[in-house]
């Protein structure tokens, strides 16, 4: 193969574009850019199924900028190969995801070239990419969803899905445990549809990444059961290829592709580190830059003829006649396979199947009752059998999550039909593998303890960012778990999932709560949600003396009322409800007016119109209790100042659950006491 000038051509326009855009801006890494134009522009180029004119066709392959700093290379390639924007109702538009003027305002405000490639944003964004490490495990996540749509919708004669997954990388990707963890299951699970091009150039913020990271990336890869492959050159074009062609054609393992790059390559040598990593080149350096690369200098913003049209001659012309052959394929499938069909329709907005909801059940009162993770694994269950793309799996504790759908089998290396996910204690990078489903249009789902959100936050934080269904369901939900201790007892992690914007959190008191409350989110297309359940048993309420459960949906219901304007309003979520409604019947019992609200989610209450927020929570009522097993912070919203909360102001305790309730007050006889003092504080 040859390549001529116009290649060079293309490349170097990819590297002005994004100094002049660093330099306008004065902000933003220049560096990865300049290194990284002839890696990504030979796999755009030549291997990338890809069309610019469609660029959410569902066969695509899937390209990842996992070192999202270099976001000007990303936001050049989609400019000159013509990507289409794309509107939130999926329709594709005529006008391009990033003109030339896009990228002339890079990093300002409400443009469509932030700092960071952001999904949702951009069309032909594919993730969202910036926290490092991130990426390359969303990548493991697509391409298991690329395995699994192939097992499930594939025919003979109609092979539907069969894309690769690309992610360019960095050192600091490779440093965060994240992609470790990720990179190890893939590892595991021999995914051969996953390359990662990782860009060595021992450079990092501080400095050489020989203060800190001087192990062998190769070899490190190989142990996780990874194809490793070398290029000794970043600007060795027919390398490139050779490595690209090999993945592509010796398939059975993942693949890394080690590039070494020079950050900032072609730009004088006076230049360091720092300026070519994080910061703009300057004047003297960005003129001196352009003059190694042959470039007019005093030129900004230049697409020279020919360049576009390159693109549209290679990539363009590729991806098309590949859509072209998809679509026709596919007309042809849903003659022949119109169910399948209309799942893979459904999937692509978003939709729910039709009857997903048939065997939802309904719950008996019960005195004893049972678990909410219980009821939950028994709903996951019954809305998965008319729900076939709902996959996932937990973080090795699918006994304790009741997250194993028991009629289906696990997903194992080199058979991906499973819709169960065996993640391993991986909670960070389970998070982000998810991400990369949904990201798919699989609807993704995860479990582990709620102790261990933490581990997951910056995955669940992402999901919410880049408005993606998925679900994160969390057991073991407060010291209610007893003798663990307060290492495994929950107390700051409910009002931090309800810190992050865009999260829905739900934490249903009984089973018929936790129906409602996956009826109320399976429906949602751009929201994640977090399922907050218990371990100990609660009781399943008599719904003939109580308020109906569907009042989940709302957030929050009045659940046991009074006659006239309450003097006492208790406010529980989750077990708590359950001693907010043994107050009610103590105090209702003296005479007291009381009214108990179940407030199983805050966000879906504040979405509720005034007059219903006011319904349920009268103005006029400032003797206010909450009740829950986490800590205080927040309840100060829903009991104002006269109010009062019942929970954890420090970490819990080893010991059997009765005598941690009496010790941190979460007794029937304590809520009454907090109760009457509330009422006479109010009062005064």
């Amino acid at each position: 193969m040859t390549y001529d000038s116009m290649d060079w051509q293309c490349i170097n326009t990819l590297r002005t574009l994004a100094m002049d855009a660093v330099e306008q801006a004065r902000s933003g890494h220049p560096g990865a850019p300049m290194a990284l134009a002839p890696v990504a522009y030979q796999l755009w180029q030549q291997e990338l199924r890809y069309d610019p004119t469609h660029p959410i066709w569902p066969n695509r392959d899937r390209f990842v900028l996992s070192n999202g700093h270099a976001s000007m290379l990303l936001y050049g390639l989609h400019h000159l190969s013509g990507t289409r924007r794309v509107t939130t109702q999926y329709q594709v538009e005529d006008g391009l995801a990033v003109s030339l003027e896009d990228i002339q305002k890079f990093r300002q405000l409400d443009s469509s070239t932030p700092g960071h490639p952001e999904y949702r944003w951009t069309s032909g964004i594919e993730t969202t990419t910036g926290p490092l490490g991130q990426g390359v495990a969303n990548s493991v996540g697509m391409a298991l969803a690329s395995r699994w749509l192939a097992s499930h919708f594939n025919r003979p004669g109609f092979e539907l899905f069969d894309f690769d997954v690309w992610a360019l990388c960095g050192d600091g990707d490779l440093m965060e445990g994240v992609a470790s963890e990720a990179a190890s299951l893939a590892g595991h699970l021999k995914l051969p549809n996953l390359c990662w091009v990782y860009d060595s150039n021992h450079i990092s913020i501080d400095g050489s990444t020989d203060l800190a990271f001087t192990e062998d990336v190769g070899r490190r890869f190989e142990a996780y059961g990874w194809r490793v492959l070398r290029v000794a050159d970043a600007n060795d074009l027919e390398a490139l290829s050779q490595a690209y062609r090999t993945f592509k054609q010796d398939r059975g393992l993942p693949t890394l592709i080690i590039v070494t790059s020079h950050i900032g390559y072609g730009a004088p040598k006076k230049q360091d580190s720092a300026s070519a990593h994080g910061e703009p080149l300057g004047e003297a350096e960005l003129r001196g830059a352009k003059r190694n690369y042959g470039w007019p200098e005093d030129a900004k913003f230049l697409v020279p003829d020919g360049v576009r049209e390159r693109f549209a001659q290679h990539m363009g012309e590729r991806g098309r006649t590949l859509r072209d052959a998809w679509e026709a394929k596919f007309a042809e499938y849903k003659k022949q396979h119109p169910e399948l069909a209309d799942q893979l329709e459904r999937m692509q907005r978003r939709e729910l199947p039709q009857g997903w909801d048939a065997e939802l059940p309904s719950y008996p009162a019960d005195a004893k009752g049972m678990a909410t993770r219980e009821s939950s694994g028994k709903v996951l269950n019954a809305v998965a059998k008319h729900y076939p793309w709902l996959v996932g799996g937990s973080a090795d504790l699918n006994p304790s999550t009741k997250t194993y759908l028991g009629f289906s089998t696990a997903m194992q290396p080199g058979e991906y039909s499973g819709r169960n996910i065996h993640f391993g204690v991986r909670e960070h990078a389970m998070g982000s593998i998810v991400n990369g489903l949904a990201l798919c249009k699989v609807r993704g789902y995860d479990s582990t303890f709620l102790i261990f959100s933490d581990y997951e936050r910056p995955a669940i934080r992402l999901s919410a960012l880049m408005e993606l269904p998925t679900i994160h369901i969390f057991t073991h939900d407060s010291i209610g778990l007893g003798e663990d201790g307060p290492t495994h007892q929950p107390v700051e992690h409910l009002p931090s999932l309800r810190a992050i914007p865009g999260l829905v959190v739900l934490r249903p008191a009984d089973a018929n709560e936790v129906v409602e409350a996956w009826r109320t989110f399976l429906p949602l297309r751009h929201e994640p949600v977090a399922l907050v359940l218990s371990r100990q048993a609660v009781p399943t309420l008599d719904r003939t003396k109580y308020a109906p459960a569907s009042g989940v949906a709302r957030g929050a219901y009045v659940l046991a009322d009074c006659e006239g304007t309450p003097e006492v309003i208790l406010i529980g979520t989750g077990s708590e409800v359950h001693q907010c409604l043994a107050a009610y019947e103590q105090l209702k019992g003296e005479g007291v007016k009381v009214r108990v609200v179940s407030m199983p989610s805050w966000e879906l209450f504040e979405r509720q119109d005034e007059a219903y927020r006011e319904q349920v929570l009268p103005s006029a009522v400032h003797a206010r209790v909450a009740v829950e097993k986490a800590a205080t912070f927040g309840w100060e919203r829903w009991v104002g100042l006269r109010g009062a909360v019942v929970g954890m102001r420090t970490f819990g305790a080893s010991a059997p659950l009765k005598a941690l309730q009496q010790k941190f007050g979460f007794t029937v006889e304590n809520v009454v006491k907090v109760a009457r003092e509330t009422m006479a504080r109010a009062k005064q």
